[in-house]
């Protein structure tokens, strides 16, 4: 196991919300990291208080995958590795499926989903090439269902958890192990900064107004610090899950959608079972 002091992070959008909490973090456990950002004005603070010697902030679009592979060589260049690589840059566009524009859509699984990719890409040849490292994919409560007015996030981290699925597959062989995170409610800025809203169509006003009554009542949102804390002790563990629920929210969540698919799926098991007979391939099959 890396020491703490040891360990160099590569944190995305490490300016604000978690990834800022886990920028801290990591400097206060006495790492070194790097910290990217479209915006790093707001880790000016932190850049003066520790130096460049433990806080390279730079700037970063992780939806350029050219960008990408820059900054990640860079920070190779300035610290001479990399540890614990943190995928934690995202945005929630929030609205009806019907509702989103293509832009929209795009946008919204540029960031969340093709910027995990690239930013995987571009490290993995720097963790393969020292048989170590750990790739922490920051996912959602939205990962373990999907539910009204977040179809495109949800889909986004959906997405992020198949990739990484398969990635920690085709990691482990190189000593890279892989987790995603799924986080509940946190006081990150993601319903204010990092939101994006739709246009709404009249035909939802009565789910929304129901959603919005939900959410007002049941809005308990934990500070960032403890989901640090978290992924402390995670990057810090001889054997790292592949999936780490935050929050009692997320986890009770994850145990009844889980048990709902079970009951479904063996309520059909004689229909599942059915619609399968191997036989060998018809004559002239894939010619």
């Amino acid at each position: 196991m890396t020491t703490s002091a040891d360990r160099v992070w590569f944190i995305t959008g490490a300016s604000r919300g978690l990834g800022r909490a886990f920028t801290e973090a990591a400097l206060a456990a006495g790492d070194r990291v790097v910290a990217a950002a479209r915006d790093i004005g707001p880790l000016d603070e932190l850049t003066t208080a520790h130096g460049e010697r433990r806080l390279l902030a730079l700037p970063l679009d992780v939806t350029d995958r050219t960008a990408v592979i820059a900054a990640v060589d860079r920070a190779v260049d300035h610290f001479g590795r990399l540890d614990v690589v943190v995928n934690n840059a995202g945005y929630l566009a929030m609205g009806m499926i019907e509702e989103f524009t293509e832009e929209q859509a795009r946008a919204q699984l540029d960031t969340n989903f093709f910027g995990a990719l690239w930013v995987s890409q571009a490290v993995l040849p720097h963790l393969r090439a020292r048989r170590s490292g750990h790739i922490v994919q920051i996912s959602s409560i939205g990962a373990l269902g999907g539910f009204p007015l977040t179809g495109l996030y949800s889909a986004s981290k959906f997405a992020l958890e198949g990739l990484s699925e398969s990635l920690a597959a085709e990691a482990a062989r190189f000593g890279v192990r892989v987790t995603l995170v799924e986080p509940g409610g946190y006081w990150t800025g993601l319903y204010t900064k990092g939101l994006t809203m739709t246009e709404p169509l009249d035909a939802y006003a009565e789910l929304r107004t129901e959603l919005h009554e939900q959410f007002a009542e049941g809005s308990r949102d934990s500070l960032p610090e403890l989901a640090a804390d978290a992924v402390m002790k995670l990057v810090a563990s001889d054997d790292p899950p592949l999936r780490l629920l935050l929050g009692s929210l997320a986890f009770d969540i994850a145990m009844t959608t889980t048990e709902a698919r079970l009951e479904t799926w063996r309520a059909w098991e004689a229909t599942s079972r059915a619609a399968e007979d191997a036989v060998p391939a018809p004559e002239g099959y894939g010619r």
